[in-house]
């Protein structure tokens, strides 16, 4: 490898899929949130979109330590060159079918395989976008496979399968070998930016570093196993990972489970949010050894004034906070609701969060309010102010299918509120305690069932009551927060990460 003599263009390259700097969310948030509290290290932002049409303007400005953006769109695939036939490289061929064998026993790549994978992909004298459309190697190769291995769809189907899914991969390997000059990487997740950042380590020896928030491989399963664009021989998609799916829809979870696998050989460290994420990571192929926790972080001292406002008497409202929407499973609150204000008279329930993203739902939650008898008493109040909320609550509850960590409960427990929550994500943690020291602190609320109103209700009405409970519990959140979930130990703990990577980087990209 021939040292690169470009100027040096960034300290770090964020490689981002399909989030910052043009969507927005938690993912992003917390990237704006790095970047700018890290000021002393430079950042090159490379962005991978999937059709450019789904994205529009920028929703963030970047911090003036952002020094270069790029953006591609993996959707962008066409080849303009006419078919011709070609031989191809039989030799970058038999490794191509090594790494495939290999992703079967669950053992990690040969080195010295993964390196001339990476090297002949998209190259002239390896495997060019063409050899892999139109080379006789590339042909017999997906024959044999579709022989050894297909079971269901016809060879038509499974052919363009595998065009389709392959096809950014060479988009990823020319992106990388024309990626600035930077002395590290870190991807916000695995998938195509995993990949982008396994091939760019590999190839020009740059230390590369990956943070998860949620899990890419389970998410994909979970998108994959209700896609409509995927046909499955039976006209049945269950729509739930623990049904039988077509052999189509399992190949393309497989695929993911190996651009993760792949990413996870050459980065270190690979960072999760909390344990549950770190166990997951195990199970796909992290080396634990690799692998540690950095939790999310908030600066508890924006919430003071919230706490100090706080009534000496528990307020008898339960709010939620969030997009109103399904994943956060509203109607099992409202639900919730009718139950405690049959215990509560006086209680009500507050949902405070956008409604513009789903209309048939909020309507269905309106509807539902209606037909409870719940009108006046469980209010829809739209996007507001946090701080402003927060004072006048006396529980904060989530009733999510699915979260990571959610930052709500730590700026709820850092305004001086119990919460609520339901057994997803970081939520346990986040509620009774992460390790020894932290449950030491106590429960600083209730976990309670997925989708159970009833069990909601009663403990909610639980905490409301006993002021001795409601009381230890703020302390004990009030506490968990400052000792384990703020910003500066967050930041703290990517600096050391940034500068051990930078440390064991010369500055040259290769």
């Amino acid at each position: 490898m021939t040292a690169d003599k470009r100027p040096l263009k960034a300290d770090i390259a964020l490689l981002l899929e399909g989030t910052y700097p043009y969507i927005r969310g938690g993912v992003s948030s917390w990237v704006h949130q790095i970047i700018t509290g890290l000021p002393e290290y430079t950042f090159a932002l490379i962005f991978l979109g999937g059709d450019r049409n789904h994205y529009g303007e920028q929703q963030y400005t970047l911090p003036p330590n952002v020094t270069h953006l790029e953006c591609h769109y993996l959707m962008d695939t066409q080849v303009d060159a006419r078919p011709r036939p070609r031989k191809g490289n039989a030799g970058a061929f038999e490794d191509q079918r090594r790494l495939h064998e290999q992703f079967k026993t669950g053992v990690p790549v040969a080195p010295e395989v993964l390196h001339r994978v990476f090297s002949d992909l998209g190259a002239k004298g390896g495997i060019s976008r063409e050899d892999f459309l139109y080379s006789e190697q590339s042909w017999e190769m997906i024959d044999d496979s579709y022989r050894r291995y297909c079971t269901e769809p016809s060879f038509v189907d499974y052919f363009w399968s595998v065009r389709i899914m392959h096809a950014p991969l060479f988009q990823l390997a020319e992106v990388a070998r024309n990626l600035p000059r930077v002395r590290m990487l870190h991807t916000i997740s695995t998938g195509y930016a995993g990949l982008l950042g396994a091939i760019a380590s590999d190839q020009r020896g740059l230390p590369f570093a990956i943070s998860e928030h949620g899990i890419y491989t389970k998410e994909r399963k979970i998108d994959l196993s209700q896609a409509q664009w995927i046909h499955d021989a039976t006209d049945q998609v269950s729509g739930t990972l623990n049904d039988q799916v077509g052999y189509i829809r399992r190949l393309w979870i497989r695929f993911f489970e190996a651009l993760g696998r792949l990413a996870y050989q050459k980065a270190d460290p690979i960072v999760a949010l909390y344990q549950g994420n770190q166990q997951r990571q195990h199970q796909d192929g992290a080396d634990p050894a690799r692998t540690r926790i950095i939790p999310n972080g908030i600066d508890p001292h924006r919430f003071d004034a919230a706490r100090q406002a706080r009534p000496e008497t528990i307020p008898p409202v339960l709010g939620l906070v969030g997009r109103v929407v399904p994943i956060k499973d509203i109607k099992t609150f409202i639900r919730a609701m009718r139950t405690v204000c049959d215990e509560l008279p006086e209680a009500e329930g507050w949902i405070v969060g956008p409604e513009d993203e789903d209309p048939t739902y909020v309507q269905e939650c309106r509807d539902l309010i209606a037909g409870l008898g719940l009108t006046g008493k469980v209010k829809l109040l739209g996007f507001q102010n946090v701080n402003d909320i927060l004072p006048k609550l006396g529980l904060m509850v989530l009733t999510s299918i699915s979260e990571a960590l959610p930052l709500v409960i730590l700026e709820a427990h850092a305004a001086g509120l119990p919460c609520l929550a339901t057994d997803v994500g970081a939520c346990r943690e986040l509620l009774e305690g992460a390790g020894e020291e932290d449950q030491a602190l106590g429960a600083s609320g209730a976990v309670v069932p997925i989708a159970d109103p009833e069990a909601t209700a009663r403990e909610a009405v639980r905490l409301l009551t006993d002021p001795v409970r409601w009381r230890q519990a703020q302390q004990a959140g009030l506490a968990r927060v400052r000792r384990f979930y703020t910003l500066a130990s967050m930041f703290d703990a990517y600096r050391g990460i940034y500068d051990q990577g930078l440390a064991g980087s010369d500055g040259e990209a290769r």
